[in-house]
């Protein structure tokens, strides 16, 4: 435990000390780091010029151009979010399963993760998907703690699928390409909307009285004029997501530019539902530049507290600590996920991303796992952090936009199914790692010993060549 001092347990102690408190996470870790920076220095476990690294990686932070994704598919999110597209695809492909018991939560699942691959962020899935499906559930007779448990749970998928987020920063923190990442994702987010519907499907036999049909009147003409009404909302969606994600998958964009095709392909989408407004884009821009902010200030918070507890030895540290717990790599996945599970009680994806995923990187690479599966793996752990009663963001979010008559105890008791069945998730992916490698070796690739380089040969001019005279 202490095998190379008490400077790294007693400042990782600090730092969650002062998020227990309250203080914000960004600052929190800039003074916790400096504090243990000027005592390494009065202590001799390194000199000031240490710290001369820090201007360097700010630099670095503020120049990296993996980072400008974030608010490219930030502002997508944010002008999908309010041009009305959620209201289409729900009532259009609820209006289409609404003759089947269930019919509603089967339409909030699939869309659910349609927007969660169009969008990127979880509050913007939840509380589209509440304002709009809620009240229909409620007024045909859904069970509350089915209706909202459905909802924040099809919200939180949008951590998982691509184009998310989480994903692109735990490329950046494990450094791997975020296309890798994202194919590695594609096998979890399917399994994961798989075993959504199978649940509602299984408690729809069992219990169809919490999850009536939609009475015909509801549903309207069927036919063609359902089935346009439907395509009109999916088509252009999946056309966007296929132009974002398949120019990532096949190396023919990078992250900043797919995400810059993203946010242009959002303002086309806008248009072609006719919601394109100056207001609109203007509030986009509002929220992007809020949430780019906040990850900017994180990882500069970040890169503080890493250096000095580098310098203290801390990597040592919790190297040493983690790769000697029994059972290997077994052992290490099970406290890690374990621990991630509890620690995102307190901490959301952005800082457990920026703080915690370095320290485990390299134990990871010396137990030779394969860090594209073990990032997506921890990202699907990290989705239960908006699940977590009372902790969690999602709920949270339904909260704030479910009417009174619903009590919050309700709201968490509906999250818990939802909550175990991602924990499923987490043990198929670690039981079953080719749900990740299968997607990322069937990506093309290029086989070093297949490349020839045909280089002509020109005969050299004899030596006793007497140069060109000019």
């Amino acid at each position: 435990m202490f095998s190379y001092g008490v400077m790294p347990p007693l400042m990782f102690a600090g730092m969650i000390c002062f998020m227990l408190a309250g203080f914000p996470v960004a600052f929190s870790l800039i003074a916790v780091g400096l504090f243990f920076g000027f005592l390494g220095i009065l202590t001799d476990h390194f000199t000031l010029s240490f710290l001369h690294a820090l201007p360097f990686r700010f630099y670095g932070i503020i120049s990296n151009d993996l980072l400008l994704a974030i608010p490219f598919f930030t502002f997508m999110g944010a002008i999908l979010e309010r041009c009305g597209l959620a209201e289409d695809l729900l009532e259009g492909t609820g209006k289409l399963f609404g003759k089947v018991p269930g019919g509603l939560a089967y339409a909030v699942i699939i869309v659910g993760a349609i927007l969660g691959a169009i969008t990127g962020t979880v509050a913007a899935s939840v509380i589209a998907m509440g304002v709009i499906s809620l009240p229909v559930m409620m007024r045909y007779g859904y069970n509350e703690r089915l209706a909202t448990g459905v909802i924040a749970a099809s919200g939180t998928i949008t951590q998982l699928i691509p184009p998310s987020l989480v994903l692109i920063v735990l490329a950046e923190q494990l450094g791997k390409p975020v296309g890798e990442m994202y194919l590695g994702a594609i096998g979890p987010s399917m399994l994961q909307v798989l075993i959504f519907l199978i649940f509602v499907f299984v408690l729809s036999l069992f219990k169809p009285q919490h999850m009536p049909p939609l009475p015909p009147e509801a549903r309207g003409a069927g036919g063609w004029p359902l089935i346009r009404q439907v395509l009109w909302g999916m088509v252009p969606s999946i056309v966007l997501i296929l132009l974002v994600l398949g120019t990532l998958a096949m190396g023919l964009a990078t992250p900043t530019e797919a995400g810059a095709m993203g946010a242009v392909g959002a303002i086309v989408l806008a248009a072609l539902h006719r919601r394109l407004s100056w207001l609109l884009v203007r509030q986009a821009m509002a929220s992007t530049a809020r949430l780019t902010s906040m990850v900017v200030f994180i990882l500069i918070g970040a890169t503080v507290f890493s250096l000095v507890f580098q310098g203290m030895d801390g990597a040592l540290w919790i190297e040493h600590l983690l790769s000697q717990l029994p059972g290997g790599r077994a052992g290490f996945l099970i406290f890690v996920n374990v621990f991630i599970f509890f620690i995102a009680f307190f901490l959301d994806f952005f800082e457990i991303a920026f703080i915690i995923v370095p320290l485990l990187v390299p134990v990871a690479v010396k137990l030779d796992i394969n860090l594209v599966w073990f990032g997506v793996l921890l990202c699907v752990n990290m989705q239960t952090a908006f699940m977590h009663p009372p902790f969690g963001f999602a709920l949270f979010y339904l909260r704030g936009i479910a009417p009174a008559s619903i009590r919050t105890s309700q709201i968490y008791w509906g999250a818990i199914p939802w909550l175990l069945m991602q924990l499923v998730l987490v043990v198929v992916v670690i039981l079953w790692p080719e749900a990740v490698t299968y997607w990322i070796s069937a990506a093309p690739t290029v086989d070093p010993s297949t490349i020839e380089l045909n280089i002509p040969q020109f005969d050299a001019p004899p030596l006793d060549m007497a140069p060109p005279q000019f």
